[in-house]
């Protein structure tokens, strides 16, 4: 039985762990279909083309000009940083647009919004929605189908203290279910 296609992942350094103004994310890369080798893309724009695509057109080590399954991984999948991995087929940003993946401060999670052409951060599709609504100007050139609010995965494996971090995330669900079960 195959695997299924590998999805492309989005390191970050360890270093990275506060919550800036823009992306978290370090490095861009994608896992070849064939040798599973992670290999680095050279820019977020290329990052984005592959990952819309990347069911109907996997990606192969060979479609980066010198570089074959033969060739030694760019990367290895290692805690030395934390991998947020992404999900296939996301559509590439809107022109004049920006999505930002941002990595919590608590390293539970990561959260996506989108820079708008007015320069403000589109949370939701409800903001999305607020922007076209208050700028009939844009549409016809932005949709909010083109907007994706699906969040990637953080790669707990990869986050040092990985443990403590389970424990945290554990304990702070327990808590929603303790304090709503206690509002009755």
């Amino acid at each position: 039985m195959a695997s299924p296609p590998p999805v492309p992942a989005t390191p970050a350094p360890a270093s990275q762990r506060k919550q800036g103004p823009g992306d978290s994310i370090g490095l861009y890369v994608v896992q070849c279909y064939g040798c599973h080798k992670w290999r680095a893309v050279p820019t977020k724009d290329e990052f984005e083309t592959i990952r819309e695509n990347l069911t109907n057109d996997p990606w192969f080590c060979n479609k980066r000009p010198d570089c074959s399954c033969e060739d030694p991984a760019d990367i290895e999948y290692d805690s030395s940083r934390i991998w947020v991995i992404d999900r296939p087929n996301i559509p590439k940003p809107p022109p004049k647009t920006e999505r930002l993946a941002i990595i919590r401060r608590d390293l539970t999670g990561v959260d996506i919004c989108y820079v708008l052409p007015n320069g403000k951060r589109a949370k939701s599709v409800g903001d999305v929605q607020k922007f076209l609504d208050a700028n009939p100007e844009y549409k016809d050139s932005l949709s909010v189908e083109n907007f994706s609010f699906t969040l990637p995965k953080v790669a707990e494996e990869t986050v040092t203290g990985g443990f403590a971090w389970r424990r945290n995330k554990k304990a702070k669900k327990q808590g929603k279910i303790n304090a709503s079960s206690t509002k009755k």
